[in-house]
This record gives C-alpha cells, sequence and structure tokens, in this order.
C-alpha cells in the first residue's frame, strides 16, 4: 500500500471537486448570502446547525460573525445550536435526540431570521425537524448539502436556498462546505461594510 499516493490522491480529488463547485455553486451562495445581508440589515440573526463535522461548520461560521471574518468590522448576531452541552442533553434526554435543534430554533428563532442548516448527506433527522421549526417560525433556510440533497432538500420552501456540493464523499463535501461558509462571510462583509476586492 503506497501511502504516500493515497495522500496525494485526497489532494488531487479535493481539488477536483471544487473546481466542479467553483462552477456549480456560485449563484446558489450568491442568493444565500444576498438573503443572509438583507436579514443581518433587517435586525435579524443567522441561527446555525449540523451534526459532527457539520457541527464545527455551524460553530466556525458563527465565530466568523460574532467576531471577525478577515477585516475589523462590528460583530454580527449568529448563534450556533451546537454548542450548549446543558440545553442539548436536556433536550435529549427529556424529549429526542431528534428535537435538539428544532426546540431551540421554536425557542430562539424569529420571522425574518435565517437557519443556515448543515449535512452533507442532507438526511440527519435533527437537522431536518429544524428546518420544519424554522418554517413555522417564518425564518428563510440556507441548506448546505451533498450527494442528492437527501430529505433537506425534500424539505425546503419557495424562498430557501440549498447549496448542493456536486459529491458523494463525506470529506470531500466538508472541505466544500467550509469554502462555502468562507464565500458566505466575505459576501456578507463586502456587502455590508464594502471594500475592495480581497
Amino acid at each position: 500500500m503506497d501511502l504516500t499516493s493515497r495522500i496525494t490522491r485526497h489532494f488531487l480529488d479535493s481539488i477536483t471537486v471544487k473546481e466542479r463547485s467553483a462552477k456549480e455553486l456560485p449563484d446558489s451562495i450568491e442568493r444565500a448570502g444576498a438573503a443572509m445581508v438583507e436579514s443581518l440589515l433587517r435586525g435579524h440573526k443567522i441561527l446555525c446547525c449540523g451534526n459532527g463535522g457539520s457541527a464545527g461548520d455551524a460553530q466556525h461560521f458563527s465565530a466568523e460573525m460574532l467576531n471577525r471574518f478577515e477585516r475589523e468590522r462590528p460583530g454580527m448576531p449568529a448563534i450556533a445550536l451546537t454548542t450548549d452541552n446543558s440545553t442539548i442533553t436536556a433536550i435529549a434526554n427529556d424529549y429526542h435526540y431528534v428535537e435538539i435543534f428544532s426546540k431551540q430554533v421554536l425557542a430562539l428563532g424569529q420571522g425574518g431570521d435565517i437557519l443556515l442548516a448543515i449535512s452533507t448527506s442532507g438526511n440527519s433527522d435533527n437537522v431536518v425537524e429544524a428546518i420544519g421549526a424554522a418554517h413555522e417560525r417564518g425564518m428563510i433556510v440556507v441548506a448546505l448539502t451533498g450527494r442528492d440533497g437527501g430529505r433537506m432538500a425534500g424539505a425546503l420552501r419557495d424562498g430557501d436556498i440549498e447549496v448542493r456540493v456536486p459529491s458523494e464523499r463525506t470529506a470531500r463535501i466538508q472541505e466544500v462546505h467550509l469554502v462555502v461558509i468562507h464565500c458566505l462571510c466575505d459576501y456578507i462583509d463586502t456587502a455590508i461594510f464594502g471594500g475592495e476586492d480581497a
């Protein structure tokens, strides 16, 4: 087994998926960014959720919003629903794990807010439930998915935006999700605060 070749293959596969994504995803990323900008300018917030690596992505996005991305600017309201262990375990224990995000969305979400829902498969039960809760609250959903979009794609309504990575492999989808998150951060910063292209 040539492990060096396997390492090289990871880089080459990642490049291939990113090149395809660069052709297929800019329009949906721009629509997602525009929805987020409009929401933020109207005084609303972005709630983020996902499991595992996607939980990390939700926290990454929230941190970039609350703190800063690549420029000095005021913090912007974003909440990762993956970070409060007491809340998550209380909901999972008292009700069901599938409700760990939806109950938070129902409690914190308001009309005009955005839900950033992240799942590489599009089939995470608790994220699908969060989408339903967001709709109940009158929120717009931005879904980051992969593969065929899964059940999340079918749960979206008019006005929601799906950014679907053209790959079947979890690692490749996660890598592109991170690029998408950085694109959204840059779009929001540039649209709201202006400045020259990086």
